[in-house]
């Protein structure tokens, strides 16, 4: 065989190694293959479920629960900020054994008027000892306004802290009447919507894991 044509050829699978290995290489979260047991939705009244018809069975995580066949337990908290997550978290998440936790909270923090440093300031802290205590962590994001750029913080939260990352919570629904049950709460088909969203982003961590 040609000296060159042996070379090129060598070289070529060595590209395609790589690119295969890249393609395969385990995600950069932070305690994707965590050992703790349960998945835990921890948050405000859209983790709670505020506007669906039937709780336990409409709202966000009874409906990704069922689509994916794993237990969520529920803790949220309607009207919680950031700061009453902060204070409820060792009883509702770290005493727990949690294995995967979803974070939602951020949007009673804009509607109070909170500074905004205060709230990521919170965010950071709950993240922070979710996966101190061994637990991926999957950040949900919302807008406050349409000019703060409340929705940047926490992507910028998710890179730092390599968390999962589902963006702007209710981008498409909020100011669509067919899909909310109030002027801050979706109805059933607007949680729907959401559910497919966040299945979509615990099915990526159960996969990684296996």
């Amino acid at each position: 065989m040609n000296y060159k044509r042996l070379i090129f050829i060598l070289l070529a699978c060595a590209i395609v190694t790589l690119v295969v290995i890249s393609w395969i290489r385990k995600p950069e979260i932070k305690n994707f293959d965590s050992k703790g047991s349960n998945i835990i939705a921890f948050g405000d009244s859209l983790v709670y479920g505020v506007g669906a018809s039937q709780k336990g069975e409409s709202d966000i995580f009874s409906l990704v629960s069922k689509e994916l066949g794993v237990k969520i337990i529920n803790k949220g908290v309607s009207g919680d900020t950031t700061a009453d997550g902060l204070e409820r978290l060792e009883n509702d998440v770290l005493s727990q054994d949690p294995k995967i936790v979803f974070v939602l909270l951020g949007g009673n923090d804009y509607l109070r008027k909170i500074p905004k440093e205060q709230t990521f300031l919170n965010l950071r802290t709950i993240i922070e000892k979710i996966q101190e205590r061994g637990a991926a962590v999957i950040l949900i994001g919302v807008r406050g306004g349409l000019l703060d750029h409340f929705e940047d913080h926490f992507e910028d939260l998710s890179e730092e802290y390599r968390t999962v990352y589902v963006s702007d919570v209710l981008d498409g629904i909020i100011l669509k009447r067919e899909f909310m049950y109030d002027g801050v709460h979706p109805n059933d088909k607007g949680y729907k919507i959401i559910s497919i969203r966040v299945s979509a982003a615990l099915e990526s961590i159960l996969d990684w894991a296996e």
